[in-house]
């Protein structure tokens, strides 16, 4: 135990890497007011601000954002095309809120149906994208469900995909925000996102993104803002550096219009100012071969299992890294077998943890090979 424990120290005092984040844990004071935000890296997810960004709360029209998740993986996986032509249902007849006037019998393109939902917010529009993809608005409602809980979102439940004020419906800024990430993979859509102002049905309908940031900054890459009286003014806001690095910014129930996409946009400006995307890059060097008691072999190299993209403060340049392996392991060993940990903290906090796995497998020894072993020597 005593060698294990002079092993941490020495890795401890000698490792330093590149790496993550820390979430805040109090709201920042350069945001304005609002029920609840917050501020995400998107490839590794993590917190960087937030205020409330786990409370329930109603999103109101942000839920379509889920609902087109679903369109853009049916897109992606052949299921229909931008170029389809698609039929209105007699369901479109009497559609509330926001509209480009279908009635049942149009046809439209998935293009500019996906224009009219992203841009102009339409509800009839998202019928007909909606039961493309399923039988019913009641089966796409469940699979909206069902994908929020394969994606770990367990403060979230939809009861229809229009974002419609309902008392049982409800999320978080944090879930908004995962929704998000899942959208920006889907390259196709953001020509969308991006757009301000645009047409539909032979140049009749006008389209206008309430977003204004798709005309106003220079980062953004979508998603999507609203406002009801339930819900107050919502915005998913994303935005893209030249390298890459994406944040992503939810305000969810601000007092405006101006207030939401000011704090968005602060926000995920303070993403690129204050924070900065590395990786672990430990190397496997700097881990020595452990014994084997019992084995074949007297030793078995190990390794990380994994190395991560991570986000750290500007200001941070060294992580520590505490390793924790044992002195010795009993054979037999599988191959990636976890004998240990690797831990990074920054300071006090511990912002990544791995598994110490062995490279290969080592065979418990047994007398009938120590036999063979000494006859094949005698041999020799």
């Amino acid at each position: 135990m005593k060698e294990i424990i002079q092993k941490i120290i020495l890795l401890a005092a000698i490792i330093a890497v590149f790496s993550f984040n820390i979430a805040a844990d109090n709201k920042s004071e350069e945001i304005i007011e609002a029920k609840a935000y917050i501020l995400i890296e998107k490839n590794t997810g993590t917190v960087l601000d937030e205020y409330n960004s786990d409370v329930k709360t109603n999103a109101g029209y942000l839920n379509k954002l889920m609902a087109l998740l679903l369109i853009a993986e049916d897109i992606e996986t052949g299921k229909y095309s931008l170029d389809s032509e698609l039929t209105a249902p007699q369901s479109v007849y009497g559609t509330k809120g926001s509209v480009v006037w279908l009635e049942p019998g149009d046809k439209m393109t998935v293009d500019e149906l996906l224009k009219s939902v992203i841009i102009g917010n339409a509800n009839d529009a998202l019928t007909v994208l909606a039961l493309q993809s399923e039988q019913s608005i009641e089966e796409f409602t469940m699979r909206m469900n069902g994908t929020a809980f394969e994606l770990g979102l367990r403060n979230t439940a939809f009861y229809s995909p229009y974002g419609y004020y309902d008392e049982r419906e409800y999320t978080t800024a944090h879930d908004i925000a995962v929704i998000c990430a899942e959208l920006s993979d889907y390259d196709f859509l953001e020509p969308y996102f991006k757009t301000w102002r645009d047409f539909v049905k032979s140049e009749q309908v006008e389209l206008v993104n309430e977003n204004t940031l798709s005309r106003t900054y220079q980062r953004h890459i979508g998603f999507k803002a609203a406002h009801s009286d339930k819900s107050g003014y919502c915005i998913a806001e994303g935005g893209r550096s030249g390298n890459g690095t994406t944040f992503i910014a939810v305000v969810l129930g601000a007092n405006d219009d101006s207030s939401s996409m000011s704090c968005a946009k602060q926000l995920i400006n303070k993403g690129f100012s204050d924070y900065k995307v590395t990786a672990t890059m430990f190397p496997d060097e700097m881990l020595m071969p452990v014994k084997v008691k019992d084995g074949v072999d007297f030793a078995v190299e190990i390794c990380l299992k994994s190395q991560s993209s991570i986000v750290i403060p500007k200001g941070v340049s060294e992580l520590n890294t505490v390793v924790v392996i044992p002195d010795f392991i009993t054979a037999p060993i599988e191959k990636n077998e976890k004998i240990g940990t690797a831990a990074f903290y920054n300071g006090d906090t511990l912002v990544y943890e791995t598994d110490i796995i062995t490279k290969n497998a080592v065979k418990k020894i047994s007398f009938g090979l120590i036999l063979r072993n000494i006859l094949l020597d005698i041999v020799e």
